[in-house]
């Protein structure tokens, strides 16, 4: 057998070999995909199962549902306030703990330990620390004011934001710090003494010389952790269920209400399968921003 034909069938044995691989993992990622798309164009509720086709109702449905640009809109301020913020903590942090500091690795261990806890486990703990009654919360800031201070956080529109953004930035800074962590011990720390010997200082040298050579983990860290919060829910529910009214209710929660307690299924369908299209707009905008990058 001459040696084109040697490797020729090599490649074929390769491709026969993991074939059946490829086709599990097409099955499993298209299948609910295709599902979801041909549910959406049906009318399928908990009072009616018609499955006939219904063209693009359901999306002429979401596209004047108020309430689910209000939970889009939700959703997009959660991301614009919470992202930045973990961002520039975890940073922060990571910056920190880049020096020797006495009992290091005990204070990364206990710095991590919101990360590796269940999000609705987390949202009940902040429940009861944002508690008016018997949370410490109001109790500190009522011991800081010298009088009872009655702040009721997840009642108060004013207040209800500020709690989600607390318990989420509490909860995910820890995963932000340990990307940025990994990342900066790896840069060469003869950049930085180069740029110091040069007379740059603390932030120019952060500006000019840490930040472009860790910015490809910062794009992949800020896509990870855009995605979680687009698709935020699980500390939400647990703190406020969407409330007052629906003042905090995002994407995740009100697909979930029309879904699995309205029984919307087909409208549920399109919902989902509009915010699919969304996230692979977004992943792709941000893949291409990583290749810039390098």
């Amino acid at each position: 057998m001459t040696q084109p034909n040697v490797h020729r069938h090599d490649r074929r044995f390769g491709y026969a070999m993991i074939a059946p691989a490829v086709a599990i993992i097409l099955f499993i990622g298209l299948f609910p995909l295709i599902w979801t798309l041909l549910v959406s164009v049906q009318n399928i509720s908990m009072i009616d199962e018609d499955t006939s086709f219904q063209g693009l109702l359901n999306y002429q449905r979401l596209m004047s549902d108020t309430r689910f640009w209000e939970a889009l809109g939700h959703t997009l301020m959660f991301t614009a306030v919470a992202l930045p913020l973990e961002l520039i903590l975890g940073l922060a942090l990571a910056l920190l703990f880049l020096e020797e500091l006495p009992g290091r690795p005990v204070f990364v261990a206990l710095l991590v330990l919101p990360t590796v806890i269940s999000p609705i486990v987390a949202g009940a703990a902040w429940r009861l620390l944002f508690d008016n009654r018997f949370g410490p919360i109001n109790q500190v800031i009522s011991w800081m004011a010298g009088e009872p201070v009655t702040i009721l956080w997840l009642n108060d529109p004013n207040f209800v934001y500020a709690a989600i953004l607390i318990a989420e930035v509490w909860q995910w800074t820890p995963f932000m710090f340990l990307l940025l962590f990994a990342s900066l011990t790896n840069v060469d720390p003869s950049l930085s003494e180069a740029a110091r010997i040069d007379g740059a200082g603390f932030w120019r040298t952060l500006w000019s010389i840490i930040l472009p050579v860790i910015r490809p983990v910062i794009v992949i860290a800020l896509l990870i952790r855009g995605l979680d919060l687009f698709r935020i829910f699980d500390v939400i529910w647990a703190l406020t269920k969407g409330g007052p009214g629906t003042r905090t209710e995002t994407i995740s929660i009100y697909a979930y209400v029309q879904g699995f307690q309205q029984f919307e299924t087909s409208y549920t369908a399109a919902m989902a399968f509009v915010i699919i299209v969304i996230l692979t707009v977004l992943v792709m905008a941000a893949l291409k921003r990583v290749e810039i990058a390098r």
